[in-house]
């Protein structure tokens, strides 16, 4: 018999964190939890007919004791016990980043499926009182389990030769991850300070021509295979993250994981760095330039504060995800 069936669907409107986390949960279930018949399910993309018939027909023919949507993405129709992780809100917090019609889906689809749920996963504690507030599922059906990291980031590394200190940013440019205000308070630094800003990606946002410091740039790296992504962690100043919210964030916890100093938005650190890392208002672009401006005055406190993290925070690997995660399919199949 199987016990899970997991949508296993890589499709378009899935951001980069959640195919990560899609993967390695199936890559970690065979590892953590070897008693749980897991199966993986599912093919084509979202709205289409593979999704809201073929999908269906495919859970019934297996008959699973349970299964997980790890998206909101799922059929309209579902006859047996689920689970749905919910990796964020930041949809229903922040509509004017967004068109009419995923407010239409979350109407219409994401609500329903969420309340119909056994029970509901999440990276964070924040994540918890927003499905209270906007689908109307209680607490006791939320389940936190936090996201992870891949112990390869701890592997020996190249530092990085840059021809100045730099502070770093990891992650797409939407709206809600409020890079103009990280750009802006860069570009209030003294004169005098000499540091770079690099962020992942390209110029898609003009910040090169926007922003300018004598004697230091912006610079844009580009999509970073692993292994220049660990270096560029290692080698920063500091990781900076002034997103306006955020259902876990995975470079905050790489980077704390690997010592290197946090700072980010007070509503988008993860619960679990908190204790770690250094917040300011999102909006508040003269405190995120003290903050820029005080590491690279005095960079020791923040380093030592970064370091008490290390430790606690390196239990948090793509394992433990898993496990955690085995562990809300056994309290839902009982």
């Amino acid at each position: 018999m199987i016990d899970i069936a997991i949508d296993a669907r890589t499709t378009r409107r899935m951001s980069a964190g959640t195919r990560m986390y899609l993967d390695e949960l199936l890559a970690g279930l065979p590892r953590v939890a070897a008693d749980l018949h897991v199966a993986a399910v599912g093919q084509g993309d979202n709205f289409g007919i593979a999704e809201q018939y073929g999908l269906p027909r495919e859970i019934a023919r297996i008959k699973p004791r349970a299964v997980h949507y790890p998206t909101t993405f799922a059929p309209v129709i579902r006859r047996e016990r689920y689970i749905v992780t919910i990796h964020d809100l930041i949809h229903q917090r922040y509509p004017k980043f967004f068109g009419p019609l995923t407010a239409l889906h979350y109407a219409l689809i994401g609500a329903p499926l969420a309340r119909g749920a056994a029970m509901l996963c999440m990276g964070d504690e924040r994540t918890v009182g927003d499905c209270e507030r906007y689908l109307a599922v209680p607490p006791q059906r939320c389940r936190v389990v936090p996201l992870g990291y891949d112990p390869e980031l701890l592997s020996p590394q190249e530092p990085l030769v840059t021809p100045r200190p730099f502070f770093f940013y990891a992650g797409n440019h939407r709206a809600h991850k409020n890079l103009a205000t990280l750009a802006a308070a860069w570009a209030a630094l003294p004169p005098a300070s000499e540091a770079d800003l690099y962020l992942t990606g390209y110029d898609d946002m003009g910040f090169a021509a926007r922003y300018r410091r004598a004697g230091s740039r912006i610079v844009f790296t580009g999509t970073l295979q692993p292994a220049e992504l660990r270096r560029h962690y290692r080698s920063a100043l500091a990781y900076v993250h002034p997103a306006l919210c955020e259902g876990f964030g995975i470079p905050m916890l790489e980077a704390a994981v690997v010592g290197t100093p946090v700072i980010a938005s007070d509503g988008a650190i993860p619960g679990i760095v908190a204790p770690y890392a250094v917040t300011f208002a999102a909006t508040d672009i003269s405190a995120l330039t003290g903050l820029l401006q005080s590491v690279l005055r005095d960079p020791q406190p923040f380093r030592r504060r970064a370091a008490e993290g290390v430790v606690p925070l390196r239990a948090y690997t793509w394992d433990r995800f898993a496990a955690a995660t085995a562990a809300v399919y056994r309290e839902v199949i009982g």
